[in-house]
């Protein structure tokens, strides 16, 4: 099988990460750059991808996620980089432009050996008054969405979830 389409097929959602072991530069730096060859609306690019390895700010963003949840755990599962992305509103295809990076992140950690998963509540984080001021700190301007923390690390438990067996009618031929 195509090496591309077995790692889309074997890519899982991580929930437990190594939180002392941030992953090397070059790795980030390469799942970053497939974050934005992902597709968007006649190619306008409207994502913006934020890379937080700072131990502070990524806790301060898990509080802020974990407030919108209504917990006080830790929403990013000890993961210790988290990719934020966002997208402008000002573009028809934003959300779903946003969503393609998320997915070439998530499918980029696992071809490079590590875990991810997606973390939602980005938007309601970066509409509160706190996360409309990191916004600011880092320098982004404009009408920006936040569509997903995408969060990165080596995974705690060796063992790979499994996939759940694909629906009966997840495909509807039309012939």
């Amino acid at each position: 099988m195509n090496a591309a389409i077995e790692n889309m097929k074997t890519r899982r959602s991580i929930r437990g990460y190594k939180p002392d072991e941030m992953p090397a530069q070059e790795l980030l730096e390469q799942i970053i750059e497939a974050g934005t060859y992902a597709p968007t609306g006649k190619g306008m690019q409207s994502p913006i991808i934020v890379a937080v390895t700072n131990k502070d700010v990524r806790d301060r963003l898990s509080r802020l996620n974990a407030e919108v949840l209504g917990t006080t755990s830790d929403p990013f599962y000890g993961a210790p980089a988290v990719l934020i992305v966002l997208a402008d509103r000002n573009r028809p295809t934003y959300l779903y432009d946003g969503s393609l990076v998320m997915g070439n992140l998530m499918n980029a950690a696992h071809a490079l050996g590590l875990g991810s998963c997606w973390i939602h509540r980005a938007k309601e984080v970066f509409n509160s008054p706190e996360g409309r001021n990191m916004l600011k700190e880092w320098g982004i301007e404009g009408d920006y969405e936040g569509i997903g923390h995408c969060v990165l690390g080596y995974p705690a438990d060796e063992q790979t979830p499994q996939a759940k067996p694909r629906k009966q009618d997840y495909v509807v031929w039309v012939k």
